[in-house]
């Protein structure tokens, strides 16, 4: 495994991105590539209806099966305007070539919520790029054994299902 991709191609697919700077990090310890709408007109999300599929401008080509890419709502529009990625967390394989989308969706409230409202070149999301480890599976018969120290390994650990080590 190498420690980064060797090299990552990206295809610029929309011009204005040269512009609006792309690519870039937001700093220089920034984990995330700003994505930009390369839209043609602003768009607006009211609040709860169904994603939006916009476009980022370029495809890329992560090209080593040990790493991917992965997109994440930008944080202060989150948390701020409501604005996340319609499906969580993009996932970008490394065999991917074609145009990247961000899945925008509002989730504020139908009722009370804003609309939101994406112009043309806004950032509205973030790509990182992580490594992929793909581990070896071992087929077991029967249920799982206590293992672990105090004998707490899966087969007790397991039977409480979700949240059953409490809030705190």
């Amino acid at each position: 495994m190498s420690q980064s991709p060797s090299k990552v191609g990206f295809h610029i697919l929309d011009p204005r991105l040269a512009e609006w700077g792309f690519p870039r990090w937001g700093s220089i310890a920034a984990a995330g590539l700003d994505l930009h709408a390369c839209l043609d007109a602003p768009l607006v999300l009211e609040p709860q209806a169904p994603p939006a599929l916009i476009p980022a401008g370029f495809s890329l080509r992560i090209g080593e099966s040990d790493w991917c890419g992965l997109v994440f709502a930008r944080s202060g529009l989150g948390h701020r305007e409501g604005l996340v990625l319609g499906n969580g967390t993009g996932v970008i394989d490394a065999d991917y070539e074609g145009p990247l989308l961000i899945s925008a969706w509002n989730r504020n409230p139908p009722v009370s919520g804003a609309a939101i409202r994406i112009e043309p070149g806004e950032r509205i999301a973030q790509l990182v790029f992580t490594r992929v480890l793909r581990p070896d599976f071992e087929i077991c018969d029967g249920a799982p054994e206590k293992s672990g120290p105090g004998g707490g390994g899966q087969g007790s650990r397991g039977q409480g299902g979700f949240g059953s080590t409490g809030r705190r």
